[in-house]
């Protein structure tokens, strides 16, 4: 099984995911990557490659452009925080599980309000949901924060 690469942000975006995305293309991929192999049986096993640049979640997304992105500056914002609390650089391999014991160690949901800034799924609350019931399941220390 090939490991997948996501952008830093990409980490919380896969942990929130709910079924919703910017068209029908997206959530299919979006879909297939997260309840397709992170949700799956093996998912803790699958590994990541943090890149600096579009990755599998970026694939179909109608504001890719190449390997960049139509809201580039908001989206490297998003990845300097992110990769900042989370402790990530791109080259770097973890697996899924380990992932998200960093993100339940590192992230409270409070934080999402400032890592998230400028998401437009933010106020939909569904990345602050499960990143509180991950830290309840993964027996995180509370308000451990970024």
């Amino acid at each position: 099984m090939t490991g997948l690469r996501f952008r830093p942000h990409h980490f919380l975006c896969a942990l929130g995911f709910a079924g919703k995305g910017y068209d029908d293309g997206f959530t299919r991929n979006m879909a297939a990557i997260v309840d397709g192999r992170l949700r799956g049986e093996d998912g803790d096993q699958v590994e990541i490659e943090v890149v600096a640049d579009a990755d599998g979640i970026c694939a179909p997304c109608p504001h890719r452009r190449g390997t960049g992105c139509d809201r580039q500056a908001k989206i490297d914002a998003l990845d300097r925080r992110h990769a900042a609390a989370l402790g990530l650089a791109a080259g770097q391999r973890l697996s899924w599980g380990a992932a998200q014991d960093r993100m339940a160690a590192r992230v409270a949901p409070g934080d999402l309000v400032r890592l998230c800034a400028g998401c437009q799924w933010l106020a939909l609350g569904l990345c602050t949901a499960a990143l509180a019931r991950l830290r309840q399941g993964r027996n995180a220390a509370p308000g451990g924060g970024a």
